[in-house]
């Protein structure tokens, strides 16, 4: 079978790799990939854009392409599913009006107040009904959040009600583009988070290995929030007990929700989880796709084919599917340029990549390019260095081993991925 991954990033470097590993598999296509996927064997890069869903489906088409998977978010709120479908063309993920869920943090706030599913107080404004007394009125720490598309950037964990407001006003003002037209308040809650991914057909849910992001820029989870800044597998907070609880009171409840309004939900759905101290699990975010960097680690753990998961999702006949998963734990290790997740340089020669190759583990490209043969920065996230070991510890090592052995000038990752996990552990 021929497969179209839709993406560019480090999330759909890990998806065409898995894809491209089964025998099945004749060819994985990446729109547009980066220099990461143009060195997999059996993938190839194709300049069409992942927001150009024309042009995807004209190609998608022309190639014969038997499935694709869409990797970012974008594509999915903009409805490049209700395009392929109109085309005949087998496509996972979730149609526009069910990707709302994460495109618009309003929308599914709502839902999840509809629904009874657990998550924080909130309300939300536009610039005409903002009210900065009702705000000042709040508890601090406070949450502010641009509810459109905001590429994991759009969130501001404000210490004082003066940060808040500066927050609010540079949303409305124009920083996130109209992802900040409508400005989601919320408390904030204290715990662990939690990434908590399932596949679903509509009707019927398969669970994915737990994980933990890391979304603070800085070691001690300190610094501006980012698209993350790595991700360990499995989530030592997820307990069996606690797995349960979040199939019953988020994930089943969520599904079934959008079936009753009318939105049966085919695609990957992330919940993104506060863990709170009596372990009620609280939706900080929905997300319509897999996470990134979340999908790196994954990936390393999934034995089974990711390619026939998806085939069963589409036949809606995914209750008959079990996955398979490494007994290993894997950890991801993002490497950013310098100045992320604000203003950051891009075009300097990434070193130490063929030594790397060499090495256990796997590195992932996401922000990278090819130009003259040379493997060049194109990004904020740039690298994903993955690890996978019989512990936590043991896949640390292997991930740090792998970061340290790449450089380019100005390079930057935390030291401390899986302190948490590790933390359980002693």
């Amino acid at each position: 079978m021929k497969v179209l991954i839709v993406g560019a990033g480090g999330r759909e470097h890990a998806l065409a790799w898995k894809c491209a590993a089964e025998p099945r598999v004749t060819e994985v296509l990446v729109a547009p990939g980066n220099a990461g996927t143009a060195g997999e064997a059996r993938v190839r890069n194709v300049e069409v854009a992942a927001e150009d869903i024309a042009g995807l489906t004209r190609f998608a088409a022309a190639e014969r392409v038997d499935l694709t998977i869409i990797g970012p978010e974008a594509p999915l709120v903009a409805g490049v599913v209700d395009a392929f479908a109109a085309a005949g063309l087998r496509c996972f993920g979730p149609t526009r009006a069910a990707a709302r869920l994460e495109g618009s943090k309003s929308f599914a706030k709502d839902f999840l107040r509809r629904h009874g599913i657990p998550t924080a107080r909130s309300a939300t404004f536009t610039r005409a009904s903002f009210d900065a007394a009702w705000l000042r009125a709040q508890p601090t720490p406070v949450v502010v959040k641009a509810s459109g598309l905001a590429a994991g950037k759009g969130v501001v964990i404000a210490a004082s009600h003066a940060e808040a407001l500066a927050a609010v006003e540079t949303m409305f003002g124009g920083r996130f583009g109209s992802a900040g037209h409508e400005v989601v308040i919320e408390e904030f809650l204290a715990g662990e988070e939690a990434s908590f991914i399932v596949m679903a057909d509509g009707v019927h849910i398969l669970p994915l290995a737990t994980s933990q992001d890391h979304k603070r820029r800085d070691d001690g989870d300190r610094g501006p929030n980012t698209g993350g800044m790595g991700a360990c597998s499995p989530a030592a907070v997820v307990t069996p007990a606690l797995h349960a609880r979040i199939m019953a009171e988020v994930i089943e409840p969520t599904v079934r929700g959008l079936a009753a309004d009318g939105l049966p939900y085919t695609g990957f759905l992330y919940a993104g989880l506060m863990i709170a101290p009596d372990g009620t699990p609280n939706v900080l975010e929905f997300n319509c796709r897999l996470g990134d960097p979340e999908t790196q680690p994954i990936m390393m753990r999934l034995d089974s084919d990711l390619t026939a998961l998806c085939a069963a999702a589409l036949d809606r006949r995914l209750d008959g599917e079990q996955a398979q998963w490494s007994q290993n734990a894997a950890l991801g290790v993002v490497m950013a340029a310098a100045g992320y997740p604000d203003s950051v340089r891009t075009g300097d020669v990434i070193e130490g990549l063929d030594l790397a190759a060499r090495l256990p583990g796997k590195i992932f490209h996401a922000g990278t390019r090819l130009e003259a043969g040379r493997v060049l920065t194109n990004g904020g996230r740039v690298l994903c260095a993955v690890g996978l070991g019989a512990t936590v510890e043991a896949a640390q090592r292997q991930a740090y081993t792998l970061a340290d052995t790449v450089r380019w000038p100005g390079v930057h990752y935390r030291r401390d991925i899986g302190h948490r996990a590790v933390g359980r552990r002693s």
